[in-house]
């Protein structure tokens, strides 16, 4: 049994059920027992690895994708360039090793990361010498264009979780019994903000909504639409889809999600079309899937010209790293790519649908 179970059966008994969000929220950034805050989750020690830990390629195409955009809207300078969740800082590295000569982009560039935990933020620093360090994305100044990339972070957003029943909803939560945290359901109600979700469900048809996801989302798009720039954010999800993506990994195996509290990775799916919505008034491109959008920047030929240079096990392993990115059955179709920019610009190239 962990801490961090402790803590909340002892909440549960006094206060009652908890949403899947607030449960979220404590295993993943409780000051003492966050999963988040007391370990560094990434790589073949770790529970996960994300995309740049793959392959430097991701990062020089998303690099080279937002300098382009940039240099559409008139090479600003100065801007912000921006990352939320930045992991051990690989992803922002490739991009500047990959846009370093792209004429004015780095001295024009001021950039800022979002990180809650400490860990992270010491393997960032020796990444990317020179940054800014912030505990919210609204902390980031606001008068400056900003250019933003943000892999993998909205899938760690809290999620609270609704079965219909007739014209009502059932919120599932956390409880107890005895010792063991459990799934429950409320009593069904008519939810106000769900009511147009009543079209596209049928009893019993399960939806995920992301509370924080509109204000985080709204931030970026108010800020791109005022002062224009570009964000690109990459994410696992679909479209106003069903069905319960709540899940816990690991040592990259899913775990129960309840079994042990502060010990795992908790994500969910990310609804493209509420970060659309959100993203207004700037406009939204996309999504589409990761593995077109890495083909239209020209992945292929990157992975060419870097195998040239290769032979035996490093061979196989990018040949692997590759087709991990790109291919429908690995990460190519499950991973999307959506971009925020001004109405009055054209999107990020490879985001255009």
């Amino acid at each position: 049994m962990t801490a961090l179970r402790d803590t909340l059966l002892r909440r549960i008994a006094a206060t009652g059920p908890i949403s899947i969000a607030d449960y979220m929220t404590e295993c993943l950034l409780h000051p003492e027992h966050g999963y988040y805050t007391t370990r560094d989750p990434l790589g073949a020690d770790g529970d996960f690895t994300t995309a740049p830990e793959i392959s430097q390629m991701f990062g020089e195409l998303m690099g080279l994708a937002l300098a382009q955009a940039w240099l559409d809207q008139g090479a600003s300078s100065p801007f912000i360039l921006a990352e939320p969740g930045p992991g051990r800082g690989t992803l922002m590295a490739d991009m500047l090793r990959a846009t370093a000569r792209v004429p004015g982009f780095h001295d024009a560039l001021r950039l800022h990361l979002v990180e809650a935990s400490p860990s992270l933020r010491a393997a960032q620093a020796e990444r990317l010498p020179g940054a800014t360090w912030h505990d919210r994305l609204d902390q980031i100044p606001d008068d400056l264009p900003l250019f933003l990339v943000a892999n993998e972070f909205f899938d760690a957003l809290p999620i609270r979780q609704f079965i219909r029943d007739g014209a009502g909803w059932r919120e599932r939560v956390v409880g107890r019994e005895e010792d063991r945290l459990v799934f429950g359901l409320t009593a069904p109600v008519p939810l106000a903000e769900l009511e147009p979700r009543l079209d596209d469900t049928r009893d019993g048809d399960m939806i995920e909504t992301s509370p924080a996801l509109p204000a985080l989302v709204g931030e970026i798009g108010g800020r791109i639409a005022r002062n224009g720039g570009a964000a690109l954010i990459v994410d696992y999800g679909g479209r106003g889809t069903t069905g319960d993506s709540f899940q816990a990994v690991r040592g990259h195996q899913k775990v129960d999600p309840l079994s042990e509290p502060g010990q795992a990775d908790l994500t969910a799916h990310v609804d493209f079309d509420a970060l659309a919505r959100a993203a207004s008034p700037a406009a939204c491109a996309g999504p589409v899937p990761q593995g077109v959008f890495l083909e239209r920047l020209g992945i292929t030929a990157r992975a060419q010209a870097l195998a040239s240079r290769l032979s035996g096990a490093a061979l196989d392993a990018h040949v692997a790293a590759h087709r991990r990115l790109t291919h429908p059955e690995e990460m190519g179709d499950l991973f999307k790519v959506a971009a925020i920019h001004p109405r009055t610009a054209p999107p990020p190239p490879g985001t255009e649908t």
